[in-house]
This record gives structure tokens, C-alpha cells and sequence, in this order.
């Protein structure tokens, strides 16, 4: 359902909170059918992406260490050292 989601585990460094919370939303948005926020739905989404941004820190931190499967960084972290943006 979410294969566009990328993996976070095994990025070298470690995922930033800002990697962690796109995922987070992006799951979100996806489950929830919800393309972009309203004032009725903001709140709602809000709340999800923080507690799914928190399990995931959780989790990441408590899998043992694990090099990424396809030894690819994900498109928006590229970008980013492309253009010389250091997290």
C-alpha cells in the first residue's frame, strides 16, 4: 500500500527528524485519504503523524544497526547533498 514510503533504517547518517516526520505524514495522508489539510481534517493529521513520527523513532532506535538493502539513499536526501544541505 505505501511502497513510495522510503526506508529510513539503515541510512547512513542516521534519519533526521525531518525524514522521519515526511514519512510520517506521507503514511498519513495515504491511510487517510487525504490529500491536503483543511481546517476540519489539520488537527486530525496533526495528531497521527506525531504519534507514527514517535513510534518510528522508537523503532529505529531499537532495531539493531542494518545497512540499507539496495545500498540507495532516498531521492530527497540526494537532493539534498546535491545542493550541499548538510543535516
Amino acid at each position: 500500500m505505501c511502497s513510495d514510503i522510503t526506508r529510513l533504517r539503515g541510512l547512513e547518517p542516521a534519519a533526521t527528524e525531518q525524514e522521519i516526520y515526511a514519512s510520517a505524514l506521507q503514511y498519513v495522508r495515504k491511510v487517510g485519504g487525504v490529500s491536503g489539510l483543511s481546517t476540519t481534517t489539520k488537527a486530525a493529521v496533526d495528531k497521527a503523524v506525531a504519534a507514527i513520527a514517535a513510534a518510528t523513532t522508537t523503532l529505529l532506535a531499537e532495531l539493531p544497526s542494518h545497512p540499507s538493502a539496495d545500498g540507495v539513499e532516498p531521492p530527497a536526501r540526494r537532493a539534498r547533498v546535491g545542493e550541499g544541505v548538510a543535516d
